[in-house]
């Protein structure tokens, strides 16, 4: 985790996009990818966004999920307050994956199949 004093900072950038600067280690990338955001390589580093023209609604989602997901790891957190989603929305995004226990069935032997007693 990083011990960094200097916050992970979310912000809408010049150009519309949604973005993140400050100090990231491997899990806080991973926390980020996992809310959507994209790294792509730079001169000066790498630059983590999420994709463009989403919509703002979608865009704010994201990066609010983001905020709460690496708050909740104990990582500094400033998000910018025009990324804040509307009141009431406090779970996940809905294009965001759920997983579930795949339930275990029993498949019947394919046909031919020799059915031998065990010793």
């Amino acid at each position: 985790m990083s011990l960094s004093s200097e916050p992970i900072r979310i912000t809408r950038g010049r150009g519309g996009e949604v973005e993140v600067e400050g100090p990231l280690d491997a899990f806080a990338a991973s926390i980020l990818a996992r809310a959507g955001f994209e790294t792509w390589p730079t001169l000066r580093g790498s630059w983590i966004r999420l994709p463009f023209d989403m919509g703002a609604s979608w865009e704010n989602e994201h990066a609010s999920w983001a905020a709460d997901m690496l708050t909740a790891a104990r990582y500094q957190v400033q998000l910018d307050p025009s990324l804040r989603p509307a009141p009431g929305s406090s779970s996940p995004p809905a294009s965001a994956p759920r997983r579930t226990k795949a339930a275990m069935t029993a498949q019947p032997a394919p046909p031919g199949a020799s059915h031998r007693p065990r010793r």
